[in-house]
């Protein structure tokens, strides 16, 4: 069975920013995977990379502070709804 959450997207982001372990305002592969596995979303390492290379709009291999919205965006194929 999956699992399936409902949070407002500014919690949302807020959890992500606290994955920002090193405090660079970017999230890398390594803190978002540490993160996730944190919540207990398992594959976290596939969901990482996917996720960055989908939302990273600028190549820079991070997810950054105006790349967030399409996070919250595309977390819905995690099983989270993210709500206004």
């Amino acid at each position: 069975m999956r699992k399936s959450w409902s949070m407002p997207e500014n919690h949302l982001k807020g959890i992500f920013r606290a994955f920002d372990t090193n405090g660079d305002g970017k999230l890398s592969k390594k803190e978002l995977k540490v993160g996730l596995k944190s919540l207990g979303l398992h594959f976290t390492s596939i969901r990482a990379w996917r996720a960055i290379r989908h939302v990273d709009a600028n190549g820079d291999g991070l997810i950054g502070e105006d790349e967030l919205d399409e996070l919250t965006k595309y977390v819905s194929k995690w099983g989270i709804t993210v709500t206004p």
